[in-house]
């Protein structure tokens, strides 16, 4: 039987890592399902197009996507994405739109309530 090891990439791992400690200290769920979205295998893993976002999203939210961001659609609204990462021409879009991305660690640095945030899977 083989051992799970879990993904190799470290930046991945070190963001999983920091999601876990702050659902350990602040209890809410949102983190932990975050982090537990980002740790599956890669043919599993979140990708979600803008046009998703747009249609599920209003101006000035904050919006977390626990894997890639692609650039299928076009975004009308400002809002403000973490993710993972991002696709060139979804990063193209997004500026376009008055928007803004961030890394999901930015996102933790800033200290945004998770309530205020919108999980989009």
């Amino acid at each position: 039987m083989s051992k799970r090891t879990g993904p190799t990439n470290i930046v991945l791992r070190k963001t999983a890592d920091k999601l876990m400690r702050e659902y350990r200290k602040t209890g809410s769920g949102l983190w932990r399902d975050v982090a537990e979205l980002l740790t599956r295998p890669t043919r599993k893993r979140v990708s979600v197009n803008l046009s998703k976002i747009n249609r599920y999203t209003e101006n000035g939210d904050t919006v977390i996507v626990p894997g890639k961001v692609l650039g299928s659609g076009s975004l009308t609204k400002k809002i403000k994405i973490a993710a993972f990462s991002f696709s060139e021409k979804a990063i193209e879009k997004i500026e376009a739109s008055g928007s803004k991305y961030i890394t999901i660690d930015q996102l933790l640095e800033e200290g945004v309530k998770p309530s205020d945030v919108k999980l989009i899977v």
